[in-house]
C-alpha cells in the first residue's frame, strides 16, 4: 500500500488514508498511526476513531424512529419531519384554529371552509373561506340597495341629533340615598321601640 502521494511543491504529501497534507518529515509517523487507530466514515467520510467508529455511526448515522408516525430516517432529517412533513404532526385550522393532524387537516377545512357567518358591515352570510376576500372589498352597504337610497341614508344619519349621553348616577348620590335609608329605618325602629314603654307607664 502506497504511504503517500507526491506533491509538486514536495515539502507535503497526501496522506493515502485519510487524504491529508503531511508535511514530508511526518508522513511516516502519520501514516502508522492514520492507519492502526483512524478509519474513514463510509457515509459521511469523516476520520473516526476505530475504536469509537460504533458509537459515530449511533449516534449520527443509525435511523432514528418519529415518534409520532413511527417512520425511520436518519438523524438529520428528523427535525424538519416533525417539524413540516411527519403525517400527524398537530396543525391548526386556518378558519376555526381547532387543532388536529395534519394528515386529517384538507377534509377537516373543507366542510369548516363552508361554514357561514354574518358580516356586520353588509349583513350578507359570507363562507369562511371567502371571508379575507370579502373583508377587502366590503364597503358595508349591501350591494343590492341603490346609490340614492344609499346616498339619502348617509345624509339622513348625518342630520340625525347624538343620541343624549347616558345619566350619570355618581358615586356620592347614591351614598346620600344609602345614607338618608338608614336613618329613615333607624329612626323607624326608636319610635316603635318608645310606644310599648308609654303604655305601660299609664296603665
Amino acid at each position: 500500500m502506497a504511504v503517500a502521494s507526491h506533491r509538486p511543491d514536495d515539502t507535503t504529501k497526501i496522506c493515502t488514508h485519510c487524504d491529508r497534507d503531511i508535511p514530508i518529515s511526518n508522513i511516516d509517523l502519520h501514516y502508522a498511526h492514520c492507519s492502526r487507530n483512524l478509519e474513514k466514515c463510509k457515509i459521511c467520510g469523516d476520520m473516526v476513531p476505530i475504536k469509537h467508529a460504533d458509537e459515530h455511526y449511533t449516534s449520527t448515522h443509525a435511523p432514528v424512529t418519529c415518534s409520532l408516525c413511527s417512520e425511520e430516517m436518519t438523524p438529520e432529517f428528523l427535525g424538519v419531519h416533525k417539524g413540516e412533513k411527519c403525517p400527524k404532526r398537530i396543525v391548526t385550522c386556518d378558519y376555526c384554529e381547532f387543532p388536529l393532524p395534519a394528515i386529517d387537516l384538507f377534509e377537516h377545512q373543507e366542510v369548516c371552509g363552508n361554514r357561514t357567518e354574518l358580516c356586520h358591515l353588509c349583513n350578507k352570510y359570507i363562507r369562511l373561506r371567502e371571508r379575507a376576500g370579502h373583508e377587502v372589498t366590503c364597503n358595508g352597504v349591501p350591494p343590492e340597495i341603490p346609490r340614492a337610497i344609499r346616498e339619502a341614508e348617509r345624509e339622513r344619519a348625518a342630520r340625525r341629533p347624538p343620541p343624549p349621553p347616558p345619566q350619570d348616577f355618581s358615586t356620592r348620590r347614591l351614598l346620600f340615598t344609602i345614607a338618608i335609608t338608614g336613618i329613615a329605618i333607624l329612626l323607624g325602629s326608636l319610635l316603635f321601640q318608645r310606644k310599648p314603654e308609654d303604655m305601660t307607664q299609664v296603665n
